[in-house]
């Protein structure tokens, strides 16, 4: 995911849990009362006094409580044995030291990161993020999310995050090498294929995972391919990882749209970012029909009214490493670069959010509702601030929330660590279509579980408690661990 629209992050409606996002318990279930609520509301209070300065996972932690009270009034076991509370500290938090030598052989010193958040539904899933903006916070977001995420795929994966405020821009393959080998030399010791398995994430492409697998092989002595997802599909990795979490994100607001009478082909359609998700967000709309109209980073956006050429964006951001402003000055007359203001004033019927936490914010909200947008889904992680997300609540935008709608890529992680556990390597037709089935299945359980407590459209009530409700059934299965 593209780095972009850096914006403050806040914690926001710090008060107690927000009455506005209800849902309603459905009929013949007891009422849920208001002490279930004043419960929760203690409860994200108390996350608050123990994660000091970490306004990320604030945020994250009360989007999903202040869902949850009809799923714990529906059923009460749920709330047993301090679930709630556990579930919202990690099994283990790993801070470490990695030092590692620049070309100049001054010495420098990194932080490292490694949440494992939870673990009853599988092992530890989820990527490496290397950016300058890292800190425990942040993680520890990241991992929070993962969690419920990885429960809705079904594929028996627990969740995780790491990473480091390493910034590989500007580095040497050399000392980004030197750097990674430093980083697994500390991580090695905590992640396994049965244990934890790491992969890409902002900053961490195939050349990070491939000196950082290289590392944990040379430290271990073993090939022990599933440690680590996002390999290359000549050493271990499966065919279709890089563009699974922008494709995930287009069949899920297929899905979504569906749902509303219509069809994907001919909308049109904002993308925000320029990395990884955004670029294959780009491919999958034009393979579908859909036209998407922007790309953007740090230094601007740019609108092609013609749709964005995906083979020039791949040359320019992919080979060249180049700037979205580079889009423009070659792609012509139909392409303009906006250096100020906001992707998201652009009129068009879907919007995809694929860059970096909290870019889209209520302000962006009300200018997409103005020019005609009908359903928004995150393609990064946590990118509507949730001010912006009750704006389309209230405009009856259909909203899908990233946990559901950007799981395709943790979703091929998954069968890349099926296909490494049988020595096996399945064709990108069989990998697109087990995707394609993931998505519509994750689609479907939001909808349905949303519709079940009285939420009917809420992806963000059914995807908070449909993933709620499957790593809730194994922690309590499972016992006080």
């Amino acid at each position: 995911m593209q780095e972009t629209h850096r914006r403050t992050v806040r914690a926001g409606r710090r008060g107690g849990i927000d009455a506005t996002h209800r849902a309603v318990v459905p009929e013949g279930v007891a009422v849920t009362t208001s002490s279930t609520r004043e419960t929760l509301t203690a409860l994200y209070s108390e996350v608050v006094r123990r994660n000091p300065a970490e306004p990320e996972f604030h945020q994250a932690a009360r989007e999903v409580l202040e869902t949850l009270a009809p799923v714990l009034a529906a059923r009460p076991e749920l709330g047993q044995a301090a679930l709630i509370e556990r579930l919202c500290e990690p099994e283990r938090q790993l801070l470490f030291r990695v030092p590692w030598q620049d070309d100049e052989g001054r010495v420098r010193v990194n932080r490292g990161f490694r949440i494992e958040f939870n673990s009853a539904l599988g092992p530890y899933k989820g990527g490496l993020r290397f950016h300058p903006s890292v800190n425990l916070g942040i993680v520890k977001f990241l991992g929070f999310e993962q969690m419920f995420k990885n429960a809705l795929t079904g594929l028996g994966i627990g969740g995780g995050k790491g990473g480091s405020d390493f910034d590989p821009r500007g580095r040497s393959d050399d000392e980004v090498m030197r750097f990674c080998q430093s980083f697994m030399t500390e991580l090695y010791r905590h992640i396994g294929d049965r244990t934890d398995v790491p992969a890409g994430d902002i900053g961490v492409g195939s050349r990070e995972i491939g000196y950082l697998f290289g590392q944990y092989r040379r430290i271990t002595n073993r090939w022990e391919a599933g440690v680590l997802t996002g390999k290359g599909p000549g050493w271990g990795g499966s065919a279709g990882r890089a563009e699974a979490t922008g494709y995930g994100n287009v069949l899920f607001v297929a899905e979504m749209l569906h749902r509303r009478g219509e069809d994907l082909p001919g909308q049109q359609v904002l993308v925000s970012g320029s990395g990884n998700v955004a670029l294959y967000t780009v491919e999958k709309l034009h393979e579908l029909g859909a036209r998407a109209l922007t790309v953007s980073d740090s230094e601007g956006y740019v609108v092609d009214d013609k749709g964005i050429d995906i083979d020039l964006l791949k040359q320019i951001k992919v080979i060249e490493r180049g700037r979205v402003r580079h889009y423009a000055e070659r792609r012509g007359g139909s392409a303009v670069f906006v250096p100020d203001g906001s992707v998201w004033e652009v009129p068009a019927d879907v919007a995809l959010p694929s860059a970096t936490q909290n870019e889209l914010n209520a302000d962006d909200a009300r200018a997409l509702v103005r020019g005609g947008v009908k359903a928004v889904s995150e393609g990064a992680n946590m990118p509507v601030t949730p001010t912006a997300a009750q704006v389309f609540r209230e405009a009856g935008v259909a909203f899908g929330p990233g946990k559901a709608a950007n799981a395709g890529g943790v979703a091929v992680s998954a069968l890349e660590m099926r296909q490494n556990s049988g020595r096996d390597s399945w064709s990108r037709d069989r990998v697109q279509a087990e995707l394609a089935t993931v998505m519509r299945d994750i689609h479907d359980l939001c909808w349905q579980t949303a519709d079940q407590y009285g939420a009917p459209g809420d992806y963000v009530t059914g995807a908070n408690i449909a993933g709620f409700e499957r790593v809730a059934q194994a922690m309590l299965a499972q016992g006080l661990i």
